[in-house]
């Protein structure tokens, strides 16, 4: 198996630190408000290295934050705190706004088929980690006292880009246009690793310190969250771009500066969702969330495929045209999954294991979705019998979690239904041909029509058209031939 390592700008072979178990670990969301899709991309993908790890052998131990405290809007060291700006929004407490946008996320998960992490951890129950780190680096003259708070000390770096070849004269001040320099920085590239003093004086959760009352930095709690559950030693650490810089840079620094040790192998990082109009985020008006597509009438599921259609090293461009591309691409291919008839016929072997050796050169490959999709299509038109395809389809499913066998088990259901309740709805081809998918894309059509949903309807008569299915209505039913 082959994964892009950030670090070293490379393909790499991946070969986990212990024999036994791969310790993984990926940045949670900062619970202030709901995900948005974009956000949600990295979660997808990241689901999708934990899923294929497993089905290829491996024992992965995962483990996620969750940030409950200490994100700036700035994503360095300054700005508003996310909390805080979520607690006045909705005017209540930051615990409660945490519990509520924390189940939230998980929610959303679920209806993607993210699985849940093996440890989840908000950064409010690791007080005592991010003391003892910082009390080390104070110790060895990686930190620094100034103006009531504790810095990190970049100047005692050999290296401090890790993911890119900025030189420190490239980068602005504050990272970030609009940001103030911090004057008690001997570096502009120093970070705060606790506050006690800052310009959030109503800051809502703070802890005894050697230091004084305070709360800890953004940066400083996925280290000490990964030290507390994996250890001293990281196999992957994943997270969206914008985490590369600074966030993903100063955990390097603080990390192996406390252990004096590399501390992870591989990083890898999920590329952004963008919109017609630049990258997705909460603070522009296309908000876009899991409730909003199902609110449209999207199953959540297609936006999962949307996402495998592209890897995770490209920037994916959303729209609603695309979005309902892959939509009627998920329904076809449910369609064709539930034309195949169960059976207990044996396994062709030798199919299996030349359709399994596609799936695995395309994950193995750097995660590429794109071809695994592909691959489902491969099972289907491989020329073999039902029971091995169904087989494989469920197998291939378990690493890209779009329901594929219950969702064409349902198709079948609901088309049997149909046949027994006295043809309340008659689909007719003209030719005497028989096609499932052409069927479900009509039961879907009518399915639409009778919900009142006219542009679905629309969108897959444009699509029948585009495959050339001509379609004539009749009192009932529909007719259908390819022109």
């Amino acid at each position: 198996m082959y994964l892009y390592n950030s670090a070293t700008h490379k393909k790499e072979e991946f070969i986990p630190n212990h024999p036994d178990i791969v310790k993984m670990y990926t940045c949670g969301p900062t619970v202030y408000h709901f995900a948005h899709i974009g956000n949600l991309r990295s979660y997808i993908m990241e689901d999708v290295l934990e899923k294929y790890l497993r089905y290829v052998g491996y024992n992965v131990k995962r483990v996620m934050n969750i940030t409950d405290v200490g994100h700036l809007t700035s994503d360095a060291d300054e700005g508003e705190d996310k909390m805080l700006k979520g607690a006045k929004r909705e005017h209540k407490s930051v615990m409660e706004i945490a519990r509520f946008y924390t189940e939230a996320f998980f929610s959303d998960c679920q209806k993607l088929n993210i699985k849940r992490p093996d440890v989840v951890e908000p950064a409010t129950n690791c007080i005592d980690e991010y003391i003892k780190i910082i009390s080390k680096l104070l110790d060895t003259g990686y930190a620094y006292a100034a103006g009531g708070n504790i810095y990190f000390d970049s100047s005692k770096l050999e290296k401090y880009y890790i993911f890119n070849d900025h030189n420190e004269e490239d980068l602005a001040v504050g990272v970030r246009e609009g940001v103030e320099e911090d004057t008690n920085k001997r570096n502009k590239n120093d970070f705060v690793l606790w506050f006690t003093k800052s310009k959030f004086e109503d800051q809502a959760l703070k802890w005894d310190s050697p230091w004084g009352v305070g709360y800890p930095g953004w940066h400083i709690e996925c280290s000490g969250i990964s030290m507390k559950h994996l250890g001293e030693d990281l196999d992957i650490h994943c997270g969206g771009i914008d985490n590369a810089f600074p966030h993903h840079t100063n955990e390097i620094a603080q990390s192996e500066s406390y252990l004096g040790h590399k501390w992870c192998n591989y990083w890898m990082h999920v590329l952004h969702l963008n919109t017609n109009s630049g990258k997705m985020s909460k603070s522009k008006g296309e908000f876009l969330t899991v409730s909003l597509l199902e609110e449209k009438g999207y199953d959540p599921l297609c936006y999962r495929l949307f996402c495998l259609q592209s890897h995770y090293r490209k920037s994916l461009v959303f729209s609603w045209e695309n979005l309902d591309n892959a939509a009627g691409t998920f329904q076809k291919l449910i369609a064709k999954i539930a034309a195949l008839k169960p059976s207990d016929e044996p396994i062709d072997e030798a199919a299996e294991a030349a359709l399994r050796e596609r799936f695995n050169k395309a994950l193995g490959n750097d995660l590429n979705t794109s071809l695994a999709v592909t691959a489902l299509y491969d099972v289907l038109k491989y020329k073999t019998n039902d029971a091995t395809k169904l087989a494989m389809l469920s197998e291939f499913d378990q690493v890209l979690s779009l329901d594929l066998l219950k969702k064409a088990e349902e198709a079948r259901k609901k088309a049997a239904a149909a046949t027994t309740t006295g043809g309340a709805y008659s689909i007719v081809s003209e030719s005497g041909e028989q096609d499932a998918a052409v069927e479900q894309l009509l039961q879907a059509r009518y399915d639409a029509k009778k919900a009142k949903n006219f542009a679905e309807a629309d969108r897959i008569r444009a699509e029948l058209s585009a495959q050339g299915v001509e379609l004539t209505d009749f009192p009932g039913g529909v007719k259908w031939k390819r022109v």
